[in-house]
């Protein structure tokens, strides 16, 4: 395995023995997963007041909405920035900077937006201020990765000082859902003029905003020092209830044994993630517990499907053949998580309940590289980040395909570093996640899969299927449940037998939370509520 270029044969040595430990725990029982969910049981009364510090695994890599779609980036943003609509804990759209909508046409909203909000820096909130983001998210020279999501946009229409429209080119069912994603988080007009501005005398879109967050949200920004912290202050003028903290400081910690020491000394209030094996142990102590939810999110093996031998689907079936979902399951996560069938977990909107995934075969993974012309099998390499359970799958993948003799190197790359090698398609496959904000089948496919959405906005594996693309398309136009429905379900069997990638498993969300501290949660795409959050007496 390469770490930063050079051989860490330990390395792998301590992942397999912790995959050894862990598989030996013989998994999570359901009295230890339902005892770590109510985690403010027992905890005194809330006070106002103190400074909150999380230790997370992996920095931001931009704070600009229209930038890096990435969760360690959306986890920060969430906090600075605030949407149309919101998403509340049964999926449903509630109001967010709008207080009322309704739909004038097929392909029109219109927007009562709430009165006498004001963005950090003092800029009111209008009508003028939500088509300038809306148009900025939309514009070809800002080159968002987050396009896709509002790419059926066909017009912003002030009609006066609160109440604006968004027409779409074709009936949009999902639209509410997609302006709830922190894609669609408002940003001061000011911080727009002076980033365009930027661009003009040649720096990068998102150059001003990325690095300096103006939104309307209930925290600030204060700073950040790239690789060591993000530091949020209270909007002590925020429209709404206030948040209970003085500040929030996100602290880039990779290394799990020093989050969870830090979190029992008192450092550190939430730490994420908690590994599986390290629940058990945590939630038989006295400082804290840990906050479990079933995720939407996807883990994944992908596949450069424009790179040779990954350009043929026999190739990639035989791969997603060697994948063995128990031992990922049991001897990765402990039980934390289910096995995928497909790309959308359970409760997303067009989740097939029949789908028929690719199951472990050894013997028919050999035949599928026979006729393939690889028969004395290839060599090649995965590519994963700083997460532990990625580089243990790495390590199950590489003995797996010892047995149909591929030959697996494994480099474990620095996150921000890691996004941008895969967006360029330097890799052969490589070990990512996907979440679903929206709880629909069109963010879960759409970028993951359509033609127009390789490299950053989500296609990684650099997957080109007419009929996917066709299909897709369809089930945006489509406003009809039922047949979106049926659309999906037949994207979904042809993503099963191209095999574009490997799908693992829909994980849990494992979090460790300070017993001093109550009113944490986080929601099914793993993005952090801390709005409620207080210390307690």
């Amino acid at each position: 395995m390469k770490k930063n270029g050079n051989v860490k044969w330990l390395f792998v040595l301590v992942l397999a023995l912790s995959m050894i430990l862990a598989a030996c725990s013989g998994g999570s029982s359901t009295s230890e997963k339902e005892a770590g969910n109510d985690i403010d049981e027992g905890k005194g009364k809330g006070i106002e007041g103190g400074d909150l510090v999380l230790a997370i695994l992996s920095d931001a890599s931009s704070l600009d909405p229209a930038g890096s779609n990435d969760v360690p980036s959306s986890v920060v943003q969430a906090n600075i920035y605030e949407t149309l609509v919101k998403r509340d804990d049964d999926n449903s759209i509630v109001a967010g900077l709008a207080e009322e909508w309704k739909a004038v046409d097929d392909t029109t909203y219109e927007f009562k937006l709430r009165k006498g909000v004001k963005f950090h820096d003092g800029e009111p909130f209008t009508a003028d201020v939500v088509k300038m983001n809306l148009d900025r998210i939309r514009d070809a020279e800002v080159a968002s990765p987050r396009y896709f999501l509002f790419e059926m946009i066909s017009d912003v229409i002030v009609v006066d000082e609160h109440t604006v429209q968004i027409k779409t080119e074709y009936p949009f069912a999902p639209l509410l859902a997609h302006l709830s994603h922190n894609g669609g988080g408002m940003v001061s007009p000011k911080s727009i003029e002076a980033d365009y501005a930027a661009m003009k005398s040649g720096k990068d879109a998102g150059s001003v905003i990325g690095t300096n967050p103006v939104g309307t949200g209930y925290f600030k920004f204060d700073k950040w020092e790239p690789g060591a912290e993000i530091k949020l202050v209270k909007n002590e003028d925020y429209w709404g209830d206030k948040a209970h903290v003085d500040s929030v400081t996100f602290k880039v910690i990779p290394e799990s044994p020093v989050r969870n020491a830090d979190l029992e000394a008192g450092y550190v209030h939430i730490a994420d993630p908690i590994q599986p094996n390290e629940v058990a142990g945590i939630n038989a102590g006295d400082f804290a517990r840990v906050n479990q939810k079933a995720s939407s999110s996807l883990a994944y093996l992908g596949f450069n499907s424009e790179k040779e031998p990954f350009n043929d689907p026999k190739v990639r079936r035989a791969v997603s053949m060697l994948v063995n979902k128990d031992d990922i399951s049991e001897g990765v996560y402990d039980g934390f998580g289910i096995p995928a069938k497909g790309p959308l977990a359970p409760g997303i909107f067009g989740y097939n309940e029949d789908a028929k995934p690719i199951e472990y075969n050894v013997e028919e993974a050999k035949k599928l590289l026979k006729e393939a012309g690889y028969e004395n099998g290839f060599k090649s390499s995965i590519w994963t980040n700083d997460n532990p359970q990625r580089q243990q799958i790495a390590v199950l993948m590489q003995e797996e395909l010892k047995k149909v003799n591929i030959e697996v190197e494994i480099e474990v790359m620095e996150f921000g570093a890691y996004l941008e090698k895969t967006a360029n398609g330097e890799h052969d496959m490589f070990i990512l996640g996907w979440s679903n904000p929206t709880g629909d089948a069109d963010y879960g496919m759409y970028a993951l899969f359509h033609s127009s959405q390789h490299g950053s906005p989500g296609n990684r594996s650099f997957y080109t299927n007419p009929e996917v693309d066709k299909l897709l398309e369809e089930g945006r136009r489509e406003s009809d449940p039922d047949e979106r429905i049926k659309i999906y379900n037949k994207v979904q069997e042809h993503l099963i037998e191209d095999a574009p990638m490997a799908y693992l498993i829909h994980t849990e969300y494992l979090t460790g939370v300070s017993n001093k501290i109550r009113g944490f949660t986080i929601d099914t795409s793993g993005i952090y509520q801390l709005k409620n959050v207080q210390f307690v007496e």
